[in-house]
């Protein structure tokens, strides 16, 4: 089984690749990909649930929705860098979230790595 590693950095709300980058990762997990989902700088904000939307102020809408759904494709935990531990976004997660140093280490041992 081949493993991929998806980098995330598009904020939440920020526009239609992120929906598009979250729907190519479960669709990866769901064809048998052992597939991981570390979030990074901007894409922090995925993990705030509680986001609400007003189609008067934002285009598109909250992707932090489809996040809440990776416990069903087996996308749980979720990555996070060590460094953004103390990160607003970390600590009031619901999420179950992993800690991790992303280093060259760490990259190798994915078959495949995606950055979005």
């Amino acid at each position: 089984m081949k493993s991929v590693l998806v980098i995330l950095t598009q904020a939440n709300l920020a526009n239609l690749q992120v929906h598009e980058s979250l729907s190519a990762t479960m669709v990866l997990a769901t064809f048998g990909c052992e597939v991981k989902v570390l979030l990074q700088d901007a894409a922090l904000s995925l993990l705030n649930a509680e986001l609400p939307f007003d189609q008067l102020k934002h285009a598109f809408k909250v992707a932090s929705n489809m996040v809440d759904s990776f416990e069903f494709y087996d996308l749980s935990p979720i990555l996070v860098e060590t460094r953004h531990q103390h990160s607003h976004f970390v600590v009031n997660a619901q999420q179950d979230i992993e800690f991790v140093e992303l280093n060259a280490d760490f990259i190798q041992s994915f078959d495949f790595v995606l950055y979005w």
